[in-house]
């Protein structure tokens, strides 16, 4: 029962990975901070978590507004007193060739996955501080890893978080800070549905790499065990995940099958 009334606040809450993190943090009597742009999908996981037995909370959060993030944060604090475990786990993905995606399209991606991702945790960060305790997860891809046609933008943006949080560990190691950072391969999620066009709308389809990727639930629960393991990364997916190693320890390998890998 260690996760009993430790407040938990997650983006990205109203589907998807972020849905699933809720529930299982609900079984496990949490309080909730449920976030995202769409109050009425955030009303049905509110009342999903609750009929498990959880005390919930809705905040409206939209990742591209952080100017008033520190005011959110305030509120939050106001409520609840701390925040035990942020999990940054909101954003968007990709379909689109870097040499036919105009600028504004890479910003905007950036804007959500990395600058709306690390200006939360900017400003819940000084509570942790004061409180000398918590843990911050931000949920990356395997394309954090390395390329992958047709995500120019959404790989930069995973990159750069894993630069961020392996930086900001580092910074934090004598605050009693835990810093997690959750990889999934393939996940059977709308990402690829809700993912980003060069002409800024959004894809409408479901890739079948997508479709056939492990259920929310098993990534949900992978994460919150490496949260209990105090695990720096956890990796999560199926044979997809052998690219990480062939990348890290077989370049020239990787790089035969990357060229032969078809854009989706």
């Amino acid at each position: 029962m260690i996760f009993k009334n430790k407040i938990v606040w997650i983006t990205g809450a109203s589907s998807g990975i972020g849905q699933a993190l809720s529930l299982e943090f609900a079984k496990k009597s949490a309080i909730i901070i449920l976030s995202s742009r769409n109050k009425k999908k955030l009303k049905d996981v509110a009342r999903k978590c609750e009929i498990l037995g959880a005390e919930t909370h809705i905040q409206i959060l939209d990742l591209e507004q952080q100017e008033n993030f520190s005011e959110i944060c305030k509120t939050v604090i106001a409520k609840y007193k701390r925040i035990d475990i942020l999990i940054n786990n909101g954003g968007i993905s990709q379909r689109s060739f870097a040499k036919e995606t105009p600028l504004e399209i890479d910003k905007k991606i950036m804007e959500i996955d990395y600058f709306g991702n690390i200006a939360l945790t900017k400003a819940v960060l000084p509570y942790m501080l004061e409180q000398q305790s918590g843990t911050i997860v931000t949920t990356s891809s395997i394309a954090g890893k390395f390329g992958v046609p047709k995500r120019s933008a959404y790989c930069a943006a995973k990159h750069a978080l894993h630069g961020f949080y392996e930086t900001l560990r580092a910074e934090l190691k004598a605050d009693n800070i835990q810093i997690l950072i959750a990889i999934p391969g393939f996940v059977k999620t709308n990402i690829s549905y809700n993912a980003i066009l060069n002409d800024g709308s959004t894809n409408n389809k479901l890739d079948n790499i997508q479709a056939g990727g492990v259920s929310v639930s098993y990534c949900a629960k992978k994460i919150i065990r490496g949260i209990q393991k105090k695990k720096k990364e956890v990796f999560i997916g199926g044979k997809e995940l052998s690219m990480v190693y062939i990348r890290k320890f077989l370049p020239f390998v990787y790089y035969h099958i990357i060229d032969k890998v078809k854009s989706t």
